[in-house]
């Protein structure tokens, strides 16, 4: 009964939106919600158990200092992590090509968090404008987890290596996909993607 009733308000609230907005106004909508496109960007202000590693470019780098405080945490069992990954957004709706220059506003970015294919953490990133302006929008998005809890087999060297590779100084976010589920405001209301797309660094991608 309950779906019934959700798929009566859904009608009644297209039904509005014909009605205020014109079919071409709803269809632009429509239209621009599947423009948005996301890549990821570089992570940055990695620390790992509390070590800064950003400048670090290899194991051979750290001081006698930070390395005896990464391998304590190491021993202990535990390795917490924390960064930023930084996701570009992109709203081609800047007025060209016969598109109308529109400002997206997502509500909710649902996202789930890869590393090497290894899921880890999720989360939600809300109310971020991205202007129609043909620019990219940087999203940051602060990352906390404990490594070793998706890496306890990798051994020392490999997991801070991995630390390294992501948020070093020669770091890139290539070994992280990032799945998200956008939902952006429209005059509809809210519309959500209606399942998760991969954004990964090599180029930008979206839901279409």
């Amino acid at each position: 009964m309950k779906k019934y009733y959700k798929q009566i308000l859904s009608l009644v609230l297209v039904t509005a939106a014909f009605m205020n907005f014109g079919c071409s106004g709803v269809m632009d909508a429509i239209t621009n919600v599947q423009r948005l496109q996301f890549k990821l960007d570089k992570v940055t202000g990695m620390k790992v158990a509390n070590v800064p590693v950003s400048n670090f470019s290899s194991l051979s780098n750290i001081g006698v200092l930070d390395a005896a405080n990464l391998l304590a945490s190491f021993t202990q069992g535990k390795l917490p992590v924390e960064f930023t990954l930084n996701v570009a957004a992109k709203n081609p709706n800047d007025g060209t090509g016969g598109t109308k220059n529109t400002s997206a506003v997502i509500k909710n970015l649902a996202w789930r968090l890869f590393i090497d294919n290894n899921e880890t953490i999720n989360g939600n990133v809300r109310d971020v404008s991205v202007p129609g302006v043909g620019q990219t929008t940087n999203i940051p998005i602060g990352m906390s987890f404990d490594l070793l809890k998706f890496f306890k087999d990798a051994g020392y060297d490999n997991v801070i290596n991995l630390a390294l590779a992501l948020g070093g100084k020669n770091g890139s976010s290539s070994r992280i996909t990032l799945k998200v589920q956008p939902t952006v405001e429209t005059v509809l209301g809210p519309i959500t993607y209606p399942g998760e797309f991969d954004v990964i660094d090599k180029e930008f991608r979206g839901g279409n």
